[in-house]
């Protein structure tokens, strides 16, 4: 097998963990070995339960989480620590050659936000992949490096957006 690629959604759009989850999707239809990680997210979501019914582990966190900018600084380093968890079994399967499709849904918000203990370990695993490894990751606002080592890497812009007109987040759509 060729080398696997890295890809990169980003941007203030909706839309960047549709793409990854339909990725995945599409991974698995093809009996690929997905794993999808869901950082800073604890409510449960559609494309989640269908990933998992089809064969895909996924890893989240299973506390109530409040956004970031709502959190007191023990709650950040406590949600830290869960977010480092989460990163580690990811790349303790990697290692193991127990995934060919790696989704880090909201990775790049650990960055923007300060929410892992070690920054570093996800660096090197974005920018040492095995060759073996399909990286999908999302991101509000990426850090350089992050596009630096992106092979497929997509904004997604927002340009209308219901909940501007206080039309809130629908499930079967949002969620």
């Amino acid at each position: 097998m060729k080398e696997r690629l890295t890809h990169l959604y980003f941007g203030n759009g909706k839309g960047k963990t549709t793409a990854s989850m339909g990725l995945a999707l599409r991974a698995l239809g093809n009996g690929w070995r997905v794993v999808v990680v869901q950082f800073l997210k604890s409510h449960p979501s559609g494309e989640v339960a269908g990933l998992e019914k089809l064969g895909a582990k996924v890893i989240r966190s299973t506390e109530t989480m409040k956004f970031v900018f709502k959190m007191t600084e023990e709650e950040k380093q406590a949600a830290r620590a869960v977010q480092q968890k989460m990163l580690n079994e990811a790349i303790r399967l990697v290692d193991e050659g127990q995934v060919d499709l790696l989704v880090l849904d909201e990775a790049g918000s650990l960055c923007q936000l300060d929410m892992l203990e070690d920054m570093n370990t996800l660096r090197q695993l974005v920018e040492h992949k095995p060759a073996g490894l399909e990286l999908v990751i999302t991101a509000h606002e990426p850090a350089q490096w992050l596009l630096d080592a992106a092979d497929y890497c997509t904004e997604m812009r927002c340009h209308r957006h219901p909940f501007d007109r206080g039309i809130p987040g629908r499930k079967g759509v949002e969620f």
